[in-house]
């Protein structure tokens, strides 16, 4: 699965890239995204740190994504700065919650996790920080 072929993803017109050699979800720069003040509404910027961190999960877990399912449980964020034209999101995880990652994935059968997400505009601007806690539970086994 690919973060944009979420229904939702694809109806606001959420786009995966890569820069720099880092992945990152966007939306394009468009009046569709604004608020009441032209600037890009909270929930679009919302819907960029969510996917951000759902992105990681599928790029990170390679073959073992299908085994999972994945809802987000919580968010908390905080907006730092207006955001205006294209935004970006991304995921920002350390090695300690890499390693706590592979050790519940290896031995629990549900378990919740935080990630970290970062949002930017087109002018680089930090518009967003914030982390998203994920409930992972694994798939029952077929014909169980």
């Amino acid at each position: 699965m690919n973060i944009e072929d979420i229904p939702f993803n694809r109806l606001i017109g959420l786009q995966r890239e890569r820069a720099g050699g880092e992945f990152t979800v966007s939306l394009p720069a468009h009046a569709r995204y604004h608020n009441h003040l032209g600037i890009v509404h909270a929930a679009a910027q919302l819907a960029v740190a969510e996917a951000a961190s759902g992105d990681w999960m599928l790029r990170n877990f390679g073959d073992h994504a299908e085994e999972f399912i994945a809802v987000v449980r919580r968010m908390e964020t905080k907006f730092k700065h207006p955001a205006r034209g294209k935004i970006f999101g991304k995921a920002v995880v350390g090695a300690a919650v890499r390693a706590q990652l592979a050790a519940d994935m290896a031995t629990k059968r549900a378990w919740f996790f935080s990630l970290g997400v970062e949002v930017f505009d087109e002018t680089g601007a930090h518009t967003l920080t914030g982390s998203v806690e994920w409930f992972l539970t694994r798939r029952p086994l077929a014909g169980a």
